[in-house]
């Protein structure tokens, strides 16, 4: 069966964006990326990579780990403020979203329906893990989904913003094994978590 990923960068502090949920990368962002960090996900994960980040570095390498992309509403807004209609044409892209009524490219696929019953009929369907993007309110609505978490740490903290999970988000406390990690020089880490097997 496929897993659910969420694979995501996060600041020591919790944090996967400033309060205003604007791109933290972008040219007016806060969040620098070293070289050592763009280099790791070349290597490693390249599918996560957005088109024109792909297109710069001049990888066509469609990656291991996912064939498949969901993403909230807002999450995908920040691509289309970019001019992006879909960062990720090399994966199957699906939005969840009530309010938008049409995909602004043939390729992304808008979900209205129930999130968790969506992702259940991904996961026994064949293919690859499924990557979840984000943002926080699509993975508070996903967290009794997610089978692994990847998260890229790092070394910054932001004092507020919006959290791993929505603060909506049930208090569901579960236990994670860590199944693989790197450190880089430039301080991020890139943790991988693997739900641990109720006992």
């Amino acid at each position: 069966m496929r897993r659910l990923v969420y694979c995501i960068a996060s600041t020591l502090d919790g944090f996967i964006a400033g309060p205003d949920g604007a791109d933290p990368t972008g040219p007016d962002g806060f969040w620098p990326i070293a070289d050592d960090y763009i280099k790791h996900l070349a290597a490693e994960l390249p599918e996560i990579l957005p088109v024109q980040a792909r297109s710069a570095l001049g990888i066509t390498d469609e990656g291991t780990h996912f064939d498949t992309v969901l993403e909230g509403r807002r999450t995908y807004e920040i691509g289309l403020r970019a001019g992006l209609t879909d960062a990720y044409p090399h994966l199957r892209h699906l939005v969840f979203s009530r309010t938008m009524t049409e995909s602004p490219d043939p390729a992304v696929e808008l979900v209205a329906t129930d999130p968790v019953a969506k992702v259940r009929e991904l996961k026994d369907a064949d293919g690859k893990d499924i990557w979840l993007l984000g943002g926080s309110e699509l993975a508070g609505v996903l967290y009794p989904e997610i089978d692994q978490l990847i998260v890229k740490l790092s070394p910054l903290t932001v004092g507020s913003g919006i959290p791993l999970f929505s603060r909506d988000t049930a208090f569901d406390p579960r236990t994670w094994e860590l199944t693989e990690h790197t450190v880089l020089q430039s301080g991020a880490a890139f943790l991988t978590y693997t739900r641990a097997a109720v006992a």
